[in-house]
C-alpha cells in the first residue's frame, strides 16, 4: 500500500538522535542534546511583535501563493541590500521553509535520470529529496584538508552529459565552511561552457565569525543566471518554527512552475509568519542578530579549545553556522557506533558524520549556552578516554 518513491526515503538522521535524545529525557535520563540545528535563542521581541500586530489586525487570510506583494518585495531588497543582487519581483517564492523551497526545486527541475552533484558532508536532507524526485546523486567526498569545500577540479571529474545541478552549501551544515569568492570563481570556469544550475543554500550567512567575507554564489560574475538561491529565516533569526523560506533565480520559467506545484499542495505560507517575516528580512532585527553571532562565536572559540585537549579527538574552527564536525578516526570505531555509546553510556547526543555522508566525524553543535557545552564536552573527553 506504500509507495515505493516512500519507502525508499531514509530517516533524517539528525532528527531521529533528537527524537531519542528527548525521549530519554522525558524518562528522567540526564541527557544533554548537541543533535538539534536550531539556535537555542528565542525569536526576536520586534518580529514577535509585528506577528501579534497581524493577528490584531486580521491579516489571517489566504494570500498569493508566492507570498504576499510586500514580501516579495522585502526579499528583492534584502538581496539587493545584502548581496548585490538584483531580481524581479517575480523572481522570488516564499515556501514553508528551505527545506520546502528545494524540495519544490527538486521536484520542478529535475527529471528521471538527472544527475545531481552534492560534496560530502552534506545536509542529510538533499540527497533524499534528490533520489525522491528521481534524480541520481553523484556524491563528491571533500577532504579535510581541503577545509571540506568541492575544488573545481573534484567538480570537473563529476560532470557527465546527464548532470543538471550542483548543490553548493555555504555556511556549510555540518562543517562551517564558507567558500570564498576565489572558489567560487575557480567553479564558474568549470560551468561557463554548460547549462547545469547551482542551488545555492545560503541559510547561515548572518552566522559568520573572524571577519570572514561572505560572498553569495550569484553574485560572482558568470553565476547569476545559473544560480538558484534558497535562503530564510530559520537560523539566523532564530525562527525555525515559524517555518520561512524562499528562493530566486532569475529563471522565471522555474518560478512559474514551482508556484504551480505549491498550488497544489501548501498553497501560500502562513500570512502571520509573512508580515513578522518583513521584519526580519529589512533590517528591524540586525541588532538582535549581530548579538545572536557574537554569543555564536564566542561559544564556538569555548567549545574548539575544550575539544583540542582530548587526545584522539580533532576538529577544524569553523567560519560559519553553529556546528563543529569532529574527527573521530583514530578511535577505529565508526561514527554511528560512536554516537549510539556515547548516548547510551554518557547521556551526549550527537550526529554521526555516516548520516552527512562523511564517515569517521560527528557534528556538535554549540547552539546552546557554555555551561551545558562544558559538561557535555567533559563527557565525551571521559567517554573517549574509556577506550
Amino acid at each position: 500500500m506504500i509507495s515505493t518513491k516512500v519507502k525508499n526515503l531514509s530517516s533524517s538522521v539528525t532528527i531521529a538522535i533528537s527524537s531519542l535524545a528527548a525521549e530519554l529525557k522525558a524518562n528522567g535520563e540526564d541527557v544533554l542534546a548537541f543533535s538539534a540545528g536550531e539556535p537555542d535563542f528565542d525569536t526576536p521581541q520586534v518580529i514577535k511583535d509585528e506577528a501579534i500586530k497581524a493577528i490584531n489586525d486580521g491579516d489571517t487570510k489566504y494570500t498569493a501563493v508566492d507570498g504576499t506583494i510586500e514580501l516579495r518585495n522585502a526579499i528583492v531588497a534584502k538581496l539587493k541590500k545584502d548581496n548585490n543582487l538584483r531580481y524581479d519581483v517575480d523572481c522570488v517564492l516564499a515556501s514553508v521553509g528551505a527545506k520546502h523551497s528545494l524540495f519544490n526545486l527538486f521536484q520542478t527541475i529535475i527529471e528521471d535520470g538527472d544527475e545531481v552533484i552534492i560534496p560530502a558532508p552534506y545536509w542529510v536532507t538533499y540527497p533524499e529529496q534528490v533520489k525522491y524526485s528521481g534524480g541520481i546523486v553523484i556524491e563528491v567526498k571533500t577532504r579535510e584538508e581541503n577545509d571540506f569545500k568541492i575544488t573545481a577540479q573534484e567538480l570537473k571529474k563529476s560532470i557527465t552529459n546527464k548532470t543538471k545541478a550542483l548543490i553548493l552549501t555555504t555556511p556549510s551544515n555540518p562543517t562551517g565552511s564558507i567558500y570564498s569568492k576565489d572558489e567560487i570563481v575557480e567553479i564558474e570556469k568549470v560551468l561557463r561552457d554548460t547549462d547545469i544550475l547551482v542551488i545555492s543554500d545560503e541559510m547561515y550567512e548572518k552566522l559568520i565569525y573572524d571577519n570572514t567575507i561572505f560572498t553569495s554564489v550569484a553574485s560572482v560574475d558568470g553565476m547569476f543566471d545559473r544560480t538558484i538561491i534558497v535562503n530564510g529565516l530559520s537560523k539566523s533569526v532564530a525562527m525555525t518554527g515559524w517555518r520561512f523560506g524562499y528562493f530566486a533565480t532569475t529563471k522565471k520559467d522555474i518560478v512559474k512552475n514551482v508556484k504551480k506545484l505549491q498550488s497544489q499542495s501548501t498553497s501560500n505560507i502562513c500570512s502571520i509568519t509573512q508580515r513578522a517575516s518583513i521584519i526580519g528580512l529589512n533590517g528591524e532585527a540586525n541588532s538582535d542578530i549581530e548579538a545572536m553571532r557574537v554569543e555564536f562565536e564566542t561559544r564556538r572559540d569555548f567549545a574548539c579549545e575544550l575539544f583540542c585537549d582530548i587526545e584522539k579527538l580533532s576538529v577544524i574552527k569553523p567560519k560559519g553556522a553553529f556546528y563543529l564536525f569532529v574527527n573521530i578516526t583514530k578511535l577505529n570505531l565508526g561514527s554511528m557506533e560512536f554516537c549510539k555509546q556515547l548516548l547510551e553510556k554518557k547521556k551526549v547526543a550527537v550526529v554521526p558524520g555516516v548520516g552527512f555522508g562523511m564517515e569517521g566525524y560527528f557534528r556538535f553543535s554549540f547552539a546552546t549556552d557554555k555551561d551545558k557545552i562544558d559538561r557535555g564536552i567533559k563527557r565525551i573527553r571521559d567517554f573517549v578516554e574509556s577506550f
